[in-house]
């Protein structure tokens, strides 16, 4: 004998099956808000538009009047003693420390990645797609990085060096 009040709790099920899904909602959309301003800087200290080529990188500082260079790796014959083999460029980024900087990535041609591990940071260069990281670096210092995507047969070849000053 099955008792039929039992085993038909329709109107249970759907009650502990849509209560939690409405507690999860409640939870979500004000963690979301927050993440959402956590990623908007308004007011950064500085901006540099970074694009990436096949194989270099061009900087545009964008707040004093476009000044734009190029920064190609170093061949090992210019190298001087100390410097990193691979990794050295001929022009630096150089950024100040404590201040909000805005690095706006795009690429020219393929894939890239805008890539500094011991900063932190790792933003996609896309073609015809202006991505945008902030940070705050606090310890001066020169930081190594390279192109970490897949873009071609050298893009272990495009270093990135950031040199943070006081």
């Amino acid at each position: 004998l099955t008792n039929t009040s039992i085993t038909d709790a329709q109107e249970m099920e759907t009650i502990w099956t849509i209560l939690p899904a409405i507690i999860l909602i409640l939870i979500a959309l004000p963690s979301l808000r927050i993440l959402y301003l956590t990623d908007e800087v308004n007011d950064p200290s500085f901006t540099i538009k970074s694009i990436g080529h096949q194989w270099y990188w061009t900087y545009e500082y964008t707040d004093y009047g476009g000044l734009i260079f190029n920064s190609y790796m170093l061949p090992p014959l210019f190298l001087n003693p100390g410097d990193l083999r691979l990794l050295e460029v001929d022009n630096r980024v150089v950024l100040p420390i404590e201040a909000p900087v805005r690095m706006m990535i795009t690429s020219q041609d393929v894939l890239h990645s805008w890539t500094i591990p011991t900063l932190g940071l790792k933003t996609d260069a896309v073609p015809g797609r202006l991505n945008q990281t902030v940070f705050t670096a606090t310890r001066p210092g020169v930081y190594y990085g390279q192109c970490s995507e897949i873009c071609g047969a050298n893009h272990s070849f495009m270093p990135i060096v950031a040199e943070l000053i006081p």
